[in-house]
């Protein structure tokens, strides 16, 4: 009718019935949840209580506050970095131990030496004998350490093992040995990363205005720019 055109079109039946169930259901949920209150032990207490608040309608919990100064966050980098250093001073050292006792003699993963002879003449080129050079036997030419002349063979006799089996186990106990150097040699790489790591979040505690240079990886430090101040 024209008397109700400002209403709208009219609504159907179904509408009706849709937001009956809608209300009843809603009013359900209200007396399930009065009903939940009033069983609830009064003198229930739980930690959340007095850590959460509600912030613009929005149940957020709080975020504990920092029991520690920017100072003393520094000492305990500081801590950290000596206790790393010390650490990876004491794997150097090791290393430089391991490094004495084995010489690194061919080890595996390192470059071989070279050992060049100088001759004047194609000829002397085709003549070269290894052997007679190094006036030793030709079985002792490939080794580059205890390689004793023919002199010295013939007055003394051979010492160390000679047998196959007592060779294979020296060479055994000599990969060992290269094995544990190499993992202390990365250990000790580890660490210096991890105190340069260490370092760099120490300096980001300053409040001088700073920008990031390049990103943090699994070998590298994070690297930062800061704004220079000149000190008083």
């Amino acid at each position: 009718p024209a008397a109700r055109r400002r209403l709208g079109l009219l609504e159907k039946k179904k509408d009706y019935r849709l937001r009956a169930a809608d209300y009843h259901k809603k009013q359900n949920a209200l007396r399930a949840l009065q009903k939940k209150a009033l069983d609830k032990n009064p003198d229930e207490f739980y930690f959340k209580m007095i850590r959460a608040e509600l912030q613009d309608g929005v149940h957020t919990i709080k975020q504990p506050k920092d029991e520690v100064t920017p100072e003393q966050v520094k000492l305990m980098r500081t801590q950290d970095i000596k206790y790393v250093e010390m650490k990876r001073v004491a794997e150097a050292k090791k290393i430089e131990r391991l490094k004495s006792e084995l010489h690194l003699l061919g080890a595996e993963g390192r470059s071989p030496n070279k050992h060049l002879f100088f001759l004047d003449t194609k000829k002397e080129v085709q003549e070269f004998d290894i052997a007679t050079h190094l006036d030793t036997v030709p079985e002792l030419v490939g080794r580059v350490y205890n390689r004793p002349t023919t002199a010295t063979l013939q007055k003394e006799t051979l010492k160390g093992a000679t047998e196959p089996a007592h060779l294979k186990k020296l060479a055994q106990q000599r990969k060992n040995q290269y094995d544990l150097l190499k993992q202390r040699i990365e250990r000790e790489k580890a660490m210096f990363v991890v105190s340069q790591k260490i370092q760099t979040r120490k300096d980001l505690l300053d409040k001088t205005h700073k920008v990031k240079v390049k990103k943090e990886t699994k070998t590298t430090p994070a690297i930062y720019k800061f704004k220079f101040q000149r000190k008083r």
